[in-house]
């Protein structure tokens, strides 16, 4: 499809199927388009950095059909969407138009092309997250049909060692660890029907970026937490390990899951632990708090009408919407 806006700003074409070879020039469009937000938002001394090569591979080859960018006449990338699925779990993240082409109107072609492909795949969850002081961005994507839900607070405590050690995915054989795989998948299941976090977690092993926590009681899976300890931003040290998923099917057993992670970092020489805590689950976010948590950066979840994600009946899933 091509899209023309004004004599001025390039034409785009599109979208077309991410791959790793796109990763540079992605990495620029994000850079600069961020950092923009963040000068009209008058936070004019920040740079956004790029991001680790290994986490745009995870991000293109999770999203796989999903991962869409936009192409102007010369070749070059002036926009794109990194689309997920898991199950039917849909959301968009991250995305970003080049620069120049910001206000042009073209950001409603890339989250409405994201949209319909999330639709096709039968998703029953559609969302996104963005930074809650950015007007522009609200305010842009409720005219696309999200509405604002709760806060998404990241949430980080210290790494320490548990009384004993967190069992971990890949110290399995190849045949448990598919047997663990498919309990994960089991327990997302009855507490989220038509959730799937497979993709990920087999994604995460392939690529060697973290690995999966597994909590067992009498032998029985009750909580999984997926979890990246390869550095976010490129060039930088292993710092912060990050929780991308967590699943529970007892909320009571909050805080051992999350000593299990905090065991998971303090052995894999990560300082910190990272939870990115949805605001519905009042009583684990004030457990972690109590745990020493400090609130670090606040993210707006929003949904497409009639979209919505609903919480469990019971239990807990925290599922970030961010890579």
């Amino acid at each position: 499809m091509a899209t023309s806006r004004s004599w001025r700003q390039p034409l785009l074409d599109g979208p077309f199927r991410a791959g790793l070879d796109d990763i540079g020039e992605l990495n620029q469009v994000f850079s600069d388009a961020f950092t923009e937000r963040y000068r009209r938002d008058g936070m004019v001394g920040v740079r956004v950095p790029f991001l680790n090569p290994t986490i745009w591979r995870y991000a293109i080859e999770d999203a796989d059909d999903g991962a869409m960018l936009w192409r102007d006449e010369r070749g070059h990338v002036g926009a794109f969407n990194m689309v997920h699925r898991s199950g039917v779990e849909g959301w968009m993240g991250p995305l970003a138009v080049r620069t120049e082409q910001q206000g042009s109107g073209f950001g409603k072609e890339v989250v409405t092309r994201g949209v319909e492909w999330l639709k096709a795949q039968g998703c029953a969850v559609i969302g996104l997250e963005t930074m809650p002081r950015t007007m522009d961005n609200i305010g842009f994507y409720s005219r696309q049909g999200f509405t604002p839900g709760r806060l998404t607070l990241t949430t980080t405590i210290e790494s320490g060692y548990a009384d004993e050690a967190c069992e971990l995915l890949s110290k399995r054989s190849p045949s448990a660890r598919a047997e663990a795989i498919a309990e994960c998948r089991g327990l997302i299941s009855r507490l989220q029907p038509g959730y799937d976090h497979t993709r990920e977690i087999e994604l995460t092993a392939e690529l060697s970026l973290g690995d999966t926590v597994l909590l067992y009681e009498n032998n029985r899976l009750i909580a999984y937490a997926l979890a990246h300890t390869a550095p976010l931003v490129e060039g930088r040290s292993r710092e912060e390990l990050r929780v991308l998923k967590l699943v529970l099917d007892d909320a009571s057993r909050f805080v051992d899951v999350v000593r299990a992670v905090a065991d998971f970092g303090r052995r894999t020489g990560t300082r910190r632990v990272a939870l990115r805590m949805q605001g519905e689950y009042t009583s684990a976010y004030q457990r972690l708090i109590v745990m020493g948590g400090h609130v670090r950066w606040t993210d707006l979840r929003m949904s497409l009408a009639g979209y919505n994600e609903r919480p469990p009946a019971s239990g807990l899933v925290l599922s970030n919407w961010e890579i």
